[in-house]
């Protein structure tokens, strides 16, 4: 078992990483809410899956998929939660993937101005990403969570174990997420996922509890540096310019969000390459590494100024240019703002 605290300006809250800790949820969350009410949130797959093992109030599923992470589902949320009379008092229990997590903690952000939310995440991508650090929102048609808050969980609950109801997709998805983490912060950690990517993709309990943890302890440690995002915290979007650029121009339904992300961070190191940024040496390392997911880069799928377009919605953007999270050195990144022409005419010569 790991835990690891997560201090923000104004709250501290602790990641409580353990196989099997499903089965004892309600101890923690019965714990955490000294017997006030409790509701939970969820989908109708992860409903079905583990709905029943949580003593709740009320449960409120919605249907699963990006195409429900919206305004509407959140004032379906909220609707029911003032229909049920729960007050200020009220726990919101977050049980699922990523968008589960980010559409019931904006719900709690919001709800009777704030009330607190526990984060379950059963997904690798949400374990090691969405549920740590209280970022919540839903997307528009502009963008990928272009509405949202920031609102640190009062806890949050991760069993390994879920992960076994996954498919190779779905860790996939998740594994360019841990990954990521060893390339912005802890080249050793990089390394040692390198070596065990085939017991990772085929969830070997230590190695897979190990890599959650570190990434949890990485993504904290940023977090409490910067909650905000004013600075340090920005190096969490590498792979996210491009990758969400990917997801909106397919309208989310051809590349999940890990897929998506795999891709940018495909992308951007070659852009921090070109740019001389980095060796050959270590862009030849990143490469190997991110292509044994076997997603191919789209460069001729779709049109350049379309993904530029889109990249200029990014709400990391300052003063009309594009921001891009390059790696700069083993373990390192840094944030590069770039006119769109500019990217336009690196785009050009990437894609030869």
């Amino acid at each position: 078992m790991a835990d690891i605290d997560v201090k923000t300006t104004d709250r501290q809250y602790r990641i409580h990483v353990e196989a099997g800790i499903l089965r004892s949820a309600h101890e923690y969350i019965n714990a955490l809410a000294e017997n006030k009410p409790t509701v939970l949130i969820t989908d109708g797959t992860v409903d079905r899956l583990y709905g029943d093992r949580f003593h709740v109030e009320s449960r409120w599923a919605f249907d699963p998929g990006e195409e429900s992470k919206t305004l509407a589902t959140v004032e379906q949320i909220l609707e029911f939660m003032l229909g049920r009379g729960f007050g200020r008092d009220a726990t919101v229990i977050a049980l699922g993937g990523g968008v589960v997590g980010d559409v019931a903690g904006f719900a709690a952000s919001i709800y009777m101005r704030g009330v607190a939310c526990v984060q379950v995440p059963t997904t690798l991508l949400a374990q090691v990403d969405s549920s740590v650090g209280g970022k919540t929102g839903v997307n528009t048609a502009y963008g990928k969570n272009t509405i949202g808050s920031f609102w640190p969980p009062a806890q949050v609950l991760i069993d390994p174990d879920t992960l076994q109801t996954l498919s190779q997709r779905d860790i996939g998805n998740g594994m360019g997420e841990v990954i990521k983490h060893g390339i912005i912060y802890d080249y050793g950690f990089f390394q040692y996922l390198a070596r065990h990517f085939e017991d990772l993709m085929h969830l070997d309990t230590e190695v897979v509890t190990r890599a959650i943890s570190r990434s949890c302890e990485i993504k904290a440690r940023v977090v409490s540096e910067d909650e905000r995002e004013q600075g340090l915290r920005k190096i969490l979007n590498f792979g996210h310019t491009v990758g969400h650029a990917l997801e909106s121009i397919t309208n989310y339904e051809v590349y999940t969000h890990g897929e998506a992300v795999i891709l940018g961070m495909l992308i951007e190191s070659r852009l921090a390459y070109q740019l001389n940024l980095i060796e050959a040496s270590y862009y030849e390392e990143l490469k190997r590494v991110l292509e044994r997911f076997g997603l191919q880069v789209p460069w001729d799928r779709y049109p350049a100024s379309g993904l530029i377009e889109r990249m200029g919605f990014d709400k990391k953007n300052r003063e009309g240019r594009i921001s891009f999270i390059l790696p700069t050195g083993r373990g390192q990144v840094k944030e590069f703002l770039m006119e769109r022409e500019q990217v336009m005419g690196l785009w050009k010569e990437l894609a030869v």
